[in-house]
């Protein structure tokens, strides 16, 4: 005998042919030889994707390095212009002088940057539509130089250099936004930190030039004053967010401050500078401001130089570590690749050992299953679902009250009769095939079957699950279609007699729960359960006798056709008046006809083996 499960795999239509497979020897090996090697696969996968994500991370650490020399090559070509402005705002102001330095040893220096540099980027100038590329940059550069002399306008050239550095600064803002962006992030800090010490080193040196004009003319005129206080705060401001982001600094920078005499000096300086007094100007006293700026413009770019640094061993660093993470990526791999036949051969072998008592397990499993599957179908017989359930688990379900659900009543019209020439046989028979027409009717509508007393067919609506106010319509709907297949049955033994069947229907509120222990019965208890019986037993053949309150009921939903029969004299309820339910404004599903089948219902359900599913199938 098969058990449900199998049955449930046949309705899905899988094939017999399959099914066996599956059953088989062999297929239950694989299974368990796959479920160990399960957490092998996830290993070598897990690795294969380190491996990849270190190789990836390698090449974006190589990436970043070339970056991060180009823009190292491009933060020494800033620094080697910012000099280069310094000494030749210098030779002008001081009429070519060449004591402080030699301007064409400085033009080298800045020159050898630019070789280092190789191709230069495209440049965008202030004041500029259009961007310009290296070669435009180094023409505009060797025509300035050529012009100058002590009489060559100071501003001119200084604006010209500060142009030039503001542009390869942005340039060298997106390399660094370009490289921050990698997954290496110890080295961001320290680049972003690198671009804001160039920006601060080029406010100080702009802000030097204004100085110098300062203690040569003895004032600055209110745009020269602003454009001053606006890069010395600038510059402070870049210096303090380097030394923030870069805290491996701060003792270099508290030495400059500590160790430099004139830096104090220097600060009382700038800060008569700020006030703008006027005095009388001195050559003298500007050469040595300028003297005391580029001493500590030296020692920040000294800063710098131990920045990159920094900057160069991240790198490597970085680097290192990726390529230590392939090593031990690409050994792990090899070494799952070759254990991994080893746990097979292995599993394998365990396997063969314990298949035997599986086997017997699932056995044992498939018997227990299909028992449980036989024992819940016959319980849901007798007690509904959501009861039986709670039955089952609690080993006790309290009495619950309904305020309002719709019982239904019926019986067979000489039944006495038809059993008096009847054998037992044929009576249990005959009661059998109408109560299973019955039942399967019923199950197209939300109803709840309580029980049947000899010839007696008891229905509710709206429990044990509540369904608002729905009950009496699938009361009533469910009454029309018991009526219509009860005329179309047939005795099995005396198929020349007509069945009749008489039914009643009251709505109105109950209390249900379950009674007794041996065997225990969903019960329900009521006046409304007396009302409806009275319904059925006063009612006429063929005909559905219902209370007032039934009436109401369907007439709000407005789908049912009824008449009134009158008032009837109703045992222990008086003059009550009552309606016949006539039909229902929709059409009825249609049903096959059929002869009726003798088998109990649950004999079939649980001998089918799976073979059909119900004679009637409902269209709801």
């Amino acid at each position: 005998m098969e058990s449900p499960v199998l049955k449930s795999e046949d309705s899905l239509g899988c094939r017999p042919r399959f099914r066996r497979w599956c059953q088989s020897r062999r297929c239950q090996l694989w299974r368990l030889l796959l479920l160990p090697f399960i957490p092998i696969l996830a290993l070598i996968i897990q690795t294969t994707l380190s491996l990849n994500s270190s190789l990836t991370n390698g090449l974006e650490v190589a990436d970043v390095e070339e970056q991060v020399s180009r823009a190292t090559e491009l933060g020494k070509l800033v620094t080697r212009l910012q000099q280069e402005r310094s000494e030749v705002a210098f030779f002008i102001f001081t009429n070519g002088s060449t004591l402080r330095s030699n301007l064409t040893q400085r033009f080298a220096a800045t020159d050898s940057a630019l070789d280092q540099m190789g191709e230069l980027p495209n440049l965008v100038f202030k004041n500029r539509a259009k961007s310009i590329n290296g070669s435009v940059f180094l023409r505009e550069l060797s025509a300035l130089r050529a012009k100058i002399n002590p009489g060559t306008s100071m501003s001119e050239v200084v604006e010209w250099y500060t142009n030039a550095n503001a542009a390869l600064l942005t340039h060298l803002t997106k390399e660094i936004k370009d490289t921050d962006s990698s997954t290496i992030w110890s080295v961001s800090p320290y680049l972003v930190g690198f671009k804001n010490l160039l920006r601060s080193i080029e406010c100080k040196g702009i802000a030097s030039v204004l100085g110098i004009n300062y203690f040569a003319w003895g004032y600055l005129q209110a745009r020269a004053h602003e454009r001053y206080i606006t890069h010395m705060v600038l510059g402070r401001d870049l210096l303090d967010n380097t030394l923030n982001l870069v805290p491996a600094l701060i003792p270099l920078h508290k030495d400059i401050k500590e160790d430099s005499p004139e830096y104090q000096v220097l600060e009382r300086k700038n800060q008569q500078i700020v006030d703008n007094k006027q005095r009388a100007g001195s050559v003298t006293d500007a050469i040595e401001y300028f003297d005391q700026t580029a001493t500590l413009l030296f020692k920040l770019r000294a800063v710098q130089k131990q920045l990159r640094e920094y900057i160069r061993n991240g790198v490597n660093e970085s680097l290192r570590n990726a390529r230590q993470s392939e090593a031990v990526c690409a050994a792990i791999l090899v070494l799952v690749c070759v254990i991994s036949p080893i746990i097979i051969v292995l599993v394998r072998n365990a396997v063969n050992t314990i298949q035997v008592y599986a086997r017997n397990l699932s056995e044992k499993a498939r018997e227990l299953e299909y028992e449980k599957e036989l024992s819940d179908s016959l319980l849901y017989q007798m007690l509904p679902a959501s009861v039986a359930k709670q039955l089952k688990q609690t080993q006790q379900v309290p009495a619950e009250f309904f305020a309002s659900v719709t019982v239904y009543f019926s019986d067979i019209v000489g039944f006495t009769a038809i059993a008096a020439v009847s054998t037992p046989y044929q009576v249990i028979s005959f009661l059998n095939s109408v109560y299973k027409l019955f039942d399967e009717r019923i199950e197209c509508y939300d109803v709840y079957k309580i029980e049947t007393i000899g010839d007696s067919y008891m229905v509710a609506s709206g429990l044990p699950v509540r369904n608002g106010n729905r009950h009496a319509t699938e009361i009533a709907s469910m009454a029309l279609e018991l009526l219509e297949a009860t005329s179309i049955c047939r005795l099995p033994h005396r198929p020349e007699q007509t069945l009749y069947m008489r039914s009643g229907i009251h709505t109105g509120p109950c209390v249900a729960g379950i009674v007794g222990t041996k065997m225990p019965r969903y019960c329900l208890f009521g006046d409304t359960i007396n009302t409806a019986s009275r319904m059925e037993s006063t009612g006429e053949p063929m005909k559905i006798q219902i209370s007032e309150d039934v009436k109401r009921a369907l007439d709000r939903t407005g789908y049912f056709i009824t008449t009134p029969r009158g008032m009837v004299d109703v045992k222990g309820k008086g003059e009550m008046m009552t309606f016949w339910l006539e039909g229902r404004t929709g059409p009825s599903p249609a049903r096959p006809s059929a002869p009726l089948d003798c088998t109990p219902t649950f004999l079939e359900r649980i001998h089918s083996q799976g073979r059909t599913s119900p004679r009637y199938q409902c269209n709801c």
